[in-house]
């Protein structure tokens, strides 16, 4: 059986503002024709479809004509939810949704209850697993305490008691959202840590052929049955090595796996540059970064004029401007009051914004609001003075 598993779509999400809307739907373009020109039998999404809780009418829009597509196809798919997901939203609808072959599996009390398919060699049942907050799910599988491992071992151990009650030979693939312990996270993942230890175990999945992983968003492989599939985009700087990808995974007669990437669409490529804002203007080993996004840290020991319209004239999309002086006057080592020794407090106010806010100069209507508030914090004062004792 050829699966096609992928995850962390985040529809609706965006790129430092960035709208992702046209490269979200390359993407999904790209998916369909993927599924029905390498023979896909059934496709896994592992979670986090939506970037929210309440997705944007685009966000939907693009998700509800990818339902249809996929449904056209004659292809079944299982979605679950992420954490990034409302469940309850997620899962409207999926009884009826489920006769056209797209299984949205968002409860937890339908661990156990598997998608079954079939090919030449017998049954394979799929378990989706949505994502488990511990301290929602707790007394649903009968424990006490305890933190992501324990609420997924305990959804696992259902997976578990259900195979052995099928027929010899049936093959299992599971879904879930987690943080499995050796998966390299990046910045764009929202941490699950809240309810208990965010990493489980491995061993959490013995006993199942395969097992699609959501949550991280690098593709990787952590053992020839446990993959992440990542997110068909970068959705920070920190993935500008990533090559984002899905997994086609060839499941055989005996439950062995054999996994191929594919690649996904582009949109723009990242970079992320690093040096005094005159060489980054014209050294040519940048000239292949003048179309990408571009995160740029200035290491000039001042901060220089305009830095963030200037970068723009050679690299048009630069979208994150950050600071960190390759030299500086100011020891660091200093107490703050040594530090700010000597200016006002409308320098040192204009100072906090900057750090802040880097690359974003205080205007003069911020500055008029500053002088007001510290003009009316000094008169206060001095009427206080002149009141009698």
């Amino acid at each position: 059986m050829r699966l096609l598993h992928t995850s962390d779509w985040h529809l609706g999400r965006t790129f430092h503002r960035e709208s992702l809307h046209d490269a979200q739907r390359a993407f999904l373009d790209h998916l369909v024709a993927v599924v029905r020109d390498r023979g896909v039998d059934a496709v896994l999404v592992a979670g986090d479809v939506y970037d929210r809780a309440l997705p944007g009418l685009e966000a939907v829009a693009l998700f509800d004509d990818v339902l249809h597509r996929l449904a056209g196809l004659g292809v079944p798919t299982v979605f679950i939810s992420g954490n990034h997901d409302s469940a309850r939203r997620l899962g409207v609808g999926a009884g009826l949704i489920g006769r056209a072959g797209v299984h949205l599996r968002t409860d937890p009390g339908e661990c156990a209850e598997p998608v079954v398919l079939a090919d030449a060699h017998g049954p394979v049942s799929v378990y989706g697993l949505p994502y488990l907050e511990p301290t929602l799910v707790r007394d649903r599988f009968g424990l006490a305490r305890g933190g992501h491992a324990a609420v997924l071992g305990a959804a696992m151990d259902q997976v578990r008691a259900d195979l052995a009650a099928r027929p010899a030979g049936t093959r299992a693939v599971v879904l879930a959202h987690a943080f499995v312990t050796g998966g390299e996270p990046s910045d764009s993942e929202r941490d699950i840590a809240v309810g208990g230890v965010a990493a489980v175990p491995a061993g959490v999945f013995d006993g199942v052929h395969y097992a699609a992983l959501g949550h991280l968003h690098g593709c990787q492989t952590l053992a020839p049955h446990l993959r992440y599939s990542g997110s068909p985009l970068a959705y920070s700087f920190s993935e500008h090595e990533h090559r984002k990808s899905m997994w086609l995974v060839d499941l055989a007669a005996d439950g062995t796996v054999a996994a191929e990437r594919v690649h996904c669409p582009v949109p723009r490529p990242l970079a992320r540059l690093r040096g005094r804002l005159d060489a980054l203007l014209t050294d040519e080993r940048y000239t292949a970064h003048e179309q990408s996004w571009v995160q740029a840290t200035l290491t000039d020991p001042s901060r220089p004029s305009e830095p963030m319209e200037r970068l723009r004239r050679r690299f048009p999309h630069t979208l994150q401007l950050l600071f960190e002086p390759e030299e500086t006057t100011t020891d660091a080592s200093a107490s703050y009051a040594a530090r700010v020794g000597g200016r006002t407090d409308l320098e040192i106010a204009e100072g906090f914004l900057r750090h802040v806010r880097p690359g974003a100069e205080p205007d003069a209507e911020e500055l008029g609001w500053l002088r007001e508030g510290f003009e009316h914090v000094r008169q206060s004062g001095d009427r206080k003075a002149e009141l009698p004792r």
